[in-house]
């Protein structure tokens, strides 16, 4: 595959992955009030490794916008859909073109629980529900830090197994 060249497997791949992770975020997550525990995450990670961070940004941004509009949970706020660009650029940055360690995908988790899904997602939600950044963070943040090790340990299993099927 030529690089910057998309091929129509690049295409059904990823067409694959955001479905998946629509399914994943948006039929198999609990939430809870303001906390949303989900697997979303797992196809963009995958599509990270394969495609780099462009590709995964766009497609998580993509995801989120049809999500939002095919089963929406309230009103539609675009910095979410920001936030998702940004987590799938980062699990680009850090896993794209490089081998899948734990350390490594430790980093790619802490990076998008702690910048994207802490910060980034806690601000916005100041504006949707009105309470003040520090409240919000403080209850989001246990969340985030236990999601952490779960997220890298899935991203592992995830590149042990679909990865490779993926690439053969």
């Amino acid at each position: 595959m030529k690089k910057n060249k998309i091929t129509t497997e690049m295409l059904v791949i990823m067409g694959f992955m955001i479905a998946l992770e629509i399914v994943l975020s948006k039929l198999v997550s609990i939430n809870i009030s303001f906390l949303r525990i989900g697997f979303g995450f797992l196809p963009i990670a995958i599509l990270a490794i394969l495609y780099g961070p462009v590709w995964a940004g766009t497609c998580y941004a993509i995801g989120d916008l049809i999500g939002a509009f095919v089963f929406p949970t309230g009103a539609f706020f675009p910095g979410f859909t920001v936030t998702a660009f940004i987590s799938g650029v980062l699990f680009g940055l850090v896993l794209y073109k490089r081998k899948v360690t734990l350390l490594r995908a430790l980093a790619a988790s802490a990076l998008v629980c702690i910048l994207a899904n802490l910060l980034l997602n806690t601000y916005w939600l100041t504006f949707i529900i009105g309470k003040g950044f520090k409240v919000l963070l403080a209850s989001r943040a246990v969340k985030e830090l236990v999601a952490i090790p779960v997220m890298a340990l899935l991203i592992i299993a995830m590149d042990k197994t679909v990865i490779k099927a993926i690439n053969k």
